[in-house]
């Protein structure tokens, strides 16, 4: 749906909502992010999809999305869990248009400017007058471009780390031409069976092509029938369906929402601090009884 262009030939947050609360229905009532974003961007061309803010680094095509989402969880209409999935609720289930979903947001909005009017810091104006909801995974941006601007070889050993911390053995970084695109491989064991998967590591802003994916599976050949592909970017539809393709060997995809994620729950990079916050009220009622 595109539809209200705003800066970057990419419409706001407001007008993803409601595409975004479609999705979560057509992936059966949840659905992880990437799921998400895959259902709405399709339309949109690999250069949108590409396009990074120019101070946070993230993607605002998928920031948009983390908008939209975050205006339906404050309207009710959507949940979320610690682990990206993200549930459409009673309420949402409920809502029959566009126009309904614009009108609980408007409301919602008005009763949350309100609250906030009188904590706002005087000459504070946010980058993106469009963007006035709380993105919470507006750390991943941040984290996303760091990841960006490491080497190449750093970004791969980063990805050996990240697999030992995961339960992988003897992980190894090949890191030497004539590799065929494998960038390392690991043994991973499930109860008494163990066996290699190889990997490969794709600094990408943007979306990982068909094309990557085949080739990947490639290089396996005669070597391994499981591969690990992880990048920063994304993936396109085209390229997941390829690399779940029956008869061929299958290939897991990690891509950047993923990646943030495990450095996360990994705590590679990544700390989170959880801070009690104390919420006062004045309520003026009670002085009426003296």
């Amino acid at each position: 749906m595109q539809v209200g262009k705003a800066a970057h030939g990419i419409p706001n947050y407001r007008y993803f909502m409601w595409p975004v609360l479609c999705a979560v229905r057509d992936l059966g009532g949840s659905g992880r992010i990437s799921e998400i974003v895959e259902h709405v961007v399709e339309g949109y061309t690999e250069e949108q999809q590409a396009k990074r803010h120019p101070s946070s680094g993230g993607l605002i095509l998928e920031g948009r999305l983390g908008f939209a989402r975050s205006a339906l969880k404050l309207i009710g209409a959507l949940d979320n869990s610690e682990r990206g999935v993200w549930v459409l609720t009673g309420a949402g289930r409920e809502l029959e248009s566009e126009e309904q979903v614009l009108q609980l947001h408007k409301e919602a909005e008005k009763e949350r400017l309100a609250r906030r009017k009188a904590e706002a810091e005087a000459g504070l104006e946010d980058d993106d007058p469009d963007e006035d909801v709380d993105d919470p995974d507006a750390w991943k941006g941040l984290l996303l471009k760091r990841l960006l601007n490491m080497s190449p070889d750093g970004f791969e050993r980063l990805a050996q780390r990240l697999l030992r911390e995961a339960g992988f053995r003897n992980v190894e970084v090949l890191g030497k031409s004539g590799d065929g695109g494998i960038d390392g491989v690991g043994v991973y064991r499930v109860s008494l069976i163990s066996f290699p998967i190889y990997f490969q590591c794709k600094r990408y802003q943007g979306s990982v092509s068909v094309s990557k994916v085949r080739d990947f599976r490639g290089a396996m050949v005669g070597r391994g029938e499981k591969g690990l592909l992880i990048t920063t970017g994304s993936f396109t539809r085209g390229s997941r369906e390829e690399a779940a393709r029956d008869g061929a060997p299958p290939i897991d995809l990690v891509d950047g929402d993923e990646l943030c994620n495990l450095l996360k729950e990994y705590g590679l990079g990544v700390r989170v601090t959880t801070r009690t916050v104390e919420d006062i009220e004045v309520t003026p009622d009670f002085f009426d009884q003296f």
